[in-house]
């Protein structure tokens, strides 16, 4: 599927122009608790203001008959770390995405040293992978094989990715996982989700605001870094996501009924604007390159929830796309100077 960018006559759009200043001490290194006592910054597009508040002060900004949207990809145990034979050199392999049962395409390190036709041992051999190919973008297609089932092997010995802006594994392993994460498939997680708790979801159902769910596995497409100065130029790889009949629905439904789609989470507003090309919201199931940049016309996505993201990042350039670059750049230099929590496990953004 092509990226989506700019619209035609929209000027050219420079990595540049998407910078700020970020303070390393401001990147959460933990989640709060109870996680939906984090904040939330408030920009409402029309008038570019800014309110602070609260994330529980989220079902405040919703009506009955709006629908939240959910992606609802878990993480899985993604890196290994083994040997490759017969030299015994120390190997890391990142799984992105399962190909076929068994085979894998993942980002080896160290990649130059890893060639086609090597065996990479896992667990002192418990779980072995051969390499079968590798890929135009530099990644490897791995072909596993366990003397017992392979699933279970890799979870047993693989561990939960964290990003590397992340120093230190959470003590609790559910911290980077969504309460209602459910279909198994992503390297990261959906961290806008990560703000949400039972008592969040209760206050959501009490508003009168739906729930409907999309699946996006996030993968190397979503956080791989732009390098190009003209952003067009950035090829943004594959991920797997699907909308379901009665996600559409559901959508359809509420604006019909006078309410607003809330995406939960920028892979959310990836997956959904994926499934309305051609100006009609429908159902999908498959890859998505979409690369959605300012200039794009959003199709479904009414409001968004997000988390405070690395400069000159994709996720970055969406926002701004929703929500205009100035106004976006604007309420960051505010989420620095009053202190927020940056990135995966920091505080929460609404853009309505």
């Amino acid at each position: 599927m092509a990226a989506l960018t700019a619209a035609p006559g929209v000027d050219r759009v420079r990595l540049s122009d998407f910078d700020y200043d970020l303070p390393p001490d401001l990147i959460a290194q933990e989640p709060v608790r109870p996680r939906d006592h984090s904040r939330l910054l408030v920009l409402h597009r029309a008038s570019g203001a800014i309110e602070h508040r609260r994330f529980l002060d989220l079902p405040q900004y919703l009506r009955a008959r709006d629908v939240a949207v959910f992606n609802d990809t878990r993480v899985f145990a993604a890196r290994l770390r083994g040997r490759r034979e017969p030299s015994g050199a120390a190997v890391e392999a990142l799984l992105l995405r399962e190909a076929r049962p068994g085979a894998w395409e993942a980002l080896v390190k160290p990649g130059r040293r890893v060639r086609v036709g090597d065996e990479l041992w896992f667990g002192g051999g418990e779980l072995r992978a051969r390499v079968a190919e590798r890929l135009a973008d530099g990644t490897r297609r791995l072909v596993f094989s366990a003397p017992g089932d392979v699933d279970a092997a890799l979870e047993r010995l693989g561990e939960t990715p964290l990003p590397p802006y992340i120093h230190r594994a959470p003590k609790r392993p559910e911290d980077y996982q969504t309460i209602y994460a459910r279909r198994r498939g992503s390297s990261a997680a959906p961290t806008a989700g990560l703000h949400f708790t039972p008592r969040m979801m209760r206050a959501l159902a009490a508003q009168g605001v739906n729930v409907a769910w999309v699946t996006l596995h996030i993968g190397l497409a979503t956080f791989r870094p732009i390098r190009e100065e003209e952003v067009e130029r950035h090829h943004m790889h594959s991920e797997w996501c699907s909308v379901a009949q009665e996600t559409a629905q559901a959508i359809v439904s509420a604006r019909a009924a006078g309410g607003r789609c809330l995406a939960v989470g920028t892979t959310t507003a990836r997956a959904l604007e994926t499934c309305a090309r051609d100006g009609h919201l429908r159902t999908f199931e498959g890859e998505t390159e979409i690369f959605i940049t300012p200039g794009y016309r959003f199709r479904v996505v009414d409001g968004l929830l997000t988390n405070f993201h690395m400069p000159r990042s994709t996720l970055l350039l969406l926002v701004c796309a929703f929500a205009g670059t100035p106004q976006v750049l604007a309420a960051y230099r505010q989420a620095v100077k009053e202190r927020y929590r940056f990135l995966s496990f920091g505080d929460a953004m609404l853009v309505t």
